[in-house]
């Protein structure tokens, strides 16, 4: 790849027609644009929760040597930042999420959520669920979207991220509207919209029109399968992925993608299968 600082007449020199200097130009840019489009894939690790519990170290090396990126949370089992953030290095994984309840995000517990996410080197604190309340009307919906405006300014300046994620109740209506269209249609640019593929085929949403409907905003995105045989893997279960992944390299704004299954909380090799699967289809 060439370096900008190469001019026109060193390349020359150096034995290059014009003619090759073009066609290694456009080589090079294509070769740049299909870098800048590759998501790189996580996992989370709820999907492994009963083989994070026994051996977090463990799971931790086979995550790795499976060849995923980077991991997300649901949970520290009862391990300090600092010692999460040795384990992921020694293993050379990333952290691209944390699930943490609303609760920690309030009052006086935000700053030691954040010093805890800044240690393990995450950047996006994900409120994983919330009470039906918060969502039961549009007003509801309207009152809780402010709330996360308000969280979004106070993390800011630490380079948070704050952001929802989806799950099937989250897709019945309020009047017109789902409580998601709804939620996320008040909340600002900055609240992330974590989409949850099979959660949100499961409560009754259309995935592709939701990324469509808000471009930029499903920074990470968990790709969850849905249907087809039982304990079928992702790639092997009903999802448009082809789809999914040309919406999230285009308007998603996506810049994870997070392998979540949850049949199979036991073992590795499901989350293995996915990746495979995932491969296959030209995303890792």
């Amino acid at each position: 790849m060439f370096s900008r600082n190469i001019s026109r007449r060193s390349i020359l020199q150096a034995g290059f027609g014009a003619a090759a200097v073009c066609t290694a130009g456009l080589d090079a840019l294509a070769l740049m644009a299909e870098a800048a489009k590759k998501i790189p894939v996580a996992v989370q690790l709820y999907s492994v929760r009963d083989a994070c519990t026994k051996d977090l170290p463990g799971t931790l090396e086979a995550i790795g040597k499976i060849g995923f990126k980077a991991v997300e949370f649901a949970g520290y089992y009862g391990r300090k930042a600092a010692e999460l953030r040795k384990m992921l290095d020694d293993n050379g994984l990333k952290c691209c999420g944390t699930h943490t309840g609303l609760d920690t995000l309030l009052g006086d517990k935000l700053p030691a959520t954040v010093e805890f996410n800044k240690t393990i080197g995450n950047k996006f604190l994900i409120v994983p669920w919330l009470p039906e309340d918060k969502f039961a009307t549009d007003d509801a919906c309207k009152k809780t979207a402010a709330q996360f405006n308000e969280l979004v300014d106070k993390v800011k300046g630490e380079g948070m991220r704050i952001g929802y994620h989806a799950h099937a109740g989250d897709f019945k209506k309020t009047g017109e509207q789902t409580h998601w269209d709804t939620f996320f249609a008040n909340a600002g640019q900055n609240v992330v919209m974590q989409l949850d593929v099979g959660n949100c085929l499961d409560g009754g949403g259309d995935p592709y029109a939701i990324l469509k409907k808000f471009p930029g905003r499903c920074a990470s995105i968990h790709i969850k399968p849905h249907g087809g045989k039982k304990g079928a893997v992702l790639g092997e279960d009903e999802v448009r992925w082809t789809e999914i992944f040309q919406l999230c390299e285009s308007v998603g704004g996506t810049e994870w993608y997070i392998v979540e299954y949850e049949e199979d909380p036991k073992q590795t090799d499901s989350i293995k299968r996915c990746f495979e699967n995932l491969k296959k289809m030209g995303k890792c």
